[in-house]
């Protein structure tokens, strides 16, 4: 990039990420592009965050209460000098060319209105199995579906202030789906796109309870936003995805039939998962490839959980639509065209 090149912001949102923040910051001050500001936004760490930031010299801004990632990303802007802004999750490493091609892609297109990072099958930080799961999962997740995207990938993405300034805020109110939103918001007016040319490394959750702890609540918040919105993803949330997790939970809810009717009962869950193994077989086929049989035995166990998980917290999602005002009242479909401050208090 030549001495005209646009100021990029990065921007850091971070909460208690102490562990992977040094990889995160030395990984953007490595950068091939230039000129770069980096701004970490903590938003009310309790661990050495902002030790560790300022420490490598990076510039902080504090939070008074804690905003949430939204809210973290929506103060880090009003801090941003750049045309162009990074956002940079302080879990994530992105390799040395990664704003450098982001930029190029935004400059070639003027239609782009976004361009998000696909994360290396390998974490960041390699300390458990569930770790190992998370990172090859989430990466075939992503990458079958690289290219036009409409579902935001806001760990490590691209785009021009202007973009964001005409799109507006992200949603202080949706702690869990505000991504899903901004990506519906921007894609009215922009093309987005999902790339494995920006690439990262991304520490992903080692522990299984806490996976799927974040899955569930994902699944269940999401169902207010896509029921005011029949189609917010493109070439992401496919139907064979869905069914693999539909298909899983229904194999766990028939299998008291075994007990019932015996061998011709078991049938019922039998099929069920099979339906649920032939959805991502594609995923499965992928990890025996990288990783063998074995390793390929502990994946469809914990994927199995996995999908249950995420099925439960869908099903969980439309009871609370059926019978809670207040939860259909979480996605306001109209709340683009009014984006609520950063500081404002989440549902």
């Amino acid at each position: 990039m030549g001495e005209e090149s646009p100021l990029v912001s990065v921007i850091v949102p971070n909460h208690n990420y102490a562990t992977s923040l040094e990889l995160c910051l030395r990984a953007l001050q490595a950068q091939t592009y230039r000129p770069i500001e980096l701004i970490v936004v903590d938003d009310c760490s309790t661990d050495d965050s902002v030790e560790v930031a300022r420490r490598l010299g990076v510039r902080v801004i504090s939070t008074e209460r804690n905003l949430g990632v939204a809210g973290a990303r929506n103060l880090g802007v009003e801090h941003a000098r750049g045309e162009i802004l990074v956002f940079a999750d302080s879990d994530v490493a992105a390799y040395p060319d990664s704003v450098e091609v982001a930029v190029g892609m935004l400059a070639a297109d003027p239609r782009l209105g976004a361009v998000c990072s696909i994360h290396d099958p390998e974490p960041l930080i390699r300390d458990s199995l569930v770790e190992e799961y998370r990172a090859l999962q989430y990466y075939y997740w992503t990458a079958s579906s690289e290219g036009p995207i409409s579902f935001l990938f806001p760990a490590l993405m691209a785009m021009p202030r202007k973009v964001f300034d005409e799109v507006g805020r992200f949603n202080t109110r949706l702690r869990e789906t505000e991504e899903v939103d901004y990506g519906h918001r921007l894609t009215q007016l922009y093309d987005m796109v999902l790339t494995t040319a920006v690439r990262s490394r991304h520490d992903h959750d080692d522990k299984l309870g806490g996976l799927l702890r974040k899955l569930y609540k994902r699944g269940r918040a999401r169902v207010p936003l896509y029921a005011q919105r029949k189609r917010f993803a493109r070439g992401f949330e496919t139907s064979n995805r869905a069914g693999g997790s539909l298909a899983a939970l229904a194999a766990l809810a028939t299998l008291p039939l075994v007990a019932l009717a015996g061998p011709a009962g078991a049938a019922v869950p039998a099929l069920a998962l099979a339906a649920s193994i032939a959805a991502d077989f594609g995923m499965y086929r992928f990890v025996l490839r990288r990783r063998g049989p074995v390793f390929l035995l502990y994946y469809g166990a914990v994927h199995f959980v996995v999908n249950v998980t995420i099925a439960a917290g869908v099903a969980a999602g439309v009871l609370r639509w059926l019978f809670s005002a207040r939860f259909r009242r979480l996605y306001d479909p109209d709340l683009h065209l009014r984006p609520s401050p950063a500081g404002e208090p989440a549902t």
